[in-house]
């Protein structure tokens, strides 16, 4: 049984899909981990105590990368499953048009 070379190629596709997909959750994660990191160091700075404003603002900004990274990582999962569903249906239709028993 010779290999479908466009069949092989859309599923490469949908595979480079998913790990660009779980590359940019982990960009948003690294993203959010460094301004987690950069607002609890400037709670440490006793010193400078305006600089705490900056501080709360970096974690907030730490929790919405985080929230938003997941979102989107869940979104394009989404999307994945609803194409890849139809596809299923179709290969399955034409296998029982060549095999009508």
């Amino acid at each position: 049984m010779p290999i479908d070379e466009e069949l092989m190629r859309e599923h490469l596709a949908l595979e480079r899909t998913k790990l660009a997909n779980e590359r940019t959750l982990l960009s948003y994660t690294q993203a959010a981990l460094y301004f987690l990191l950069g607002g609890l160091a400037l709670f440490q700075l006793k010193e400078y105590v305006e600089l705490r404003y900056i501080g709360y603002l970096a974690l907030v900004f730490s929790v919405l990368f985080f929230i938003i990274g997941i979102w989107r990582y869940i979104a394009l999962n989404r999307k994945m499953k609803k194409l890849l569903r139809p596809r299923k249906n179709l290969v399955t239709e034409e296998k029982k048009e060549e095999n009508p028993l």
